[in-house]
């Protein structure tokens, strides 16, 4: 696929099928995820993979809108240090990850993680040092469904020299 398409075809995906997805795979994508921009080259990112089905549906019990994880093969918390830019750094490596699953003919979807109430429980399932930040959460599997956009379009948006 090429980049452009790449950019314009990724959906967020909330429906999987039960198919497992292969480790190197899931290694490739985390791989897109650690070479995301980062300010000052900090790489503040950690990642945990649970495809451990129990603690997939622990996690998705606790995020408010992210019940569709239990479904899904695999999820990715994406967890940073706090750095200055920590949230930026992580934004950016989701989005890598989100990219990198649609590359590989997967879906995923984001789920927030920073600023809910439940991050820091998140955190503690992983098992990460309480003081990391739930930048994300996001699940990967093989899509289930094929949603529709509803972007605006794109000249309600750009602006030139001036809004």
């Amino acid at each position: 696929m090429q980049p452009i398409e790449l950019l314009k075809t990724r959906r967020s995906i909330r429906a999987y099928t039960p198919q497992a997805v292969p480790r190197e795979i899931i290694e490739d994508i985390i791989d897109c995820g650690r070479l995301a921009p980062t300010a000052r080259n900090e790489q503040p990112w950690e990642f945990v993979v649970v495809t451990d089905k129990a603690l997939r549906s622990r996690i998705a019990q606790a995020a408010d809108y992210g019940r569709f994880i239990a479904d899904a093969p695999a999820c990715v918390a994406v967890l940073s240090r706090q750095t200055k830019y920590y949230l930026e750094d992580g934004s950016a490596a989701t989005l890598n990850i989100l990219l990198a699953a649609h590359a590989h003919g997967l879906g995923a979807c984001w789920v927030a993680g920073d600023k809910k109430p439940y991050a820091a429980r998140v955190v503690q399932m992983v098992g990460a040092p309480e003081d990391y930040r739930l930048i994300s959460l996001v699940s990967i599997g093989y899509p289930a469904e094929k949603p529709e956009t509803r972007k605006r379009p794109l000249r309600e948006m750009l602006h030139w020299e001036r809004f």
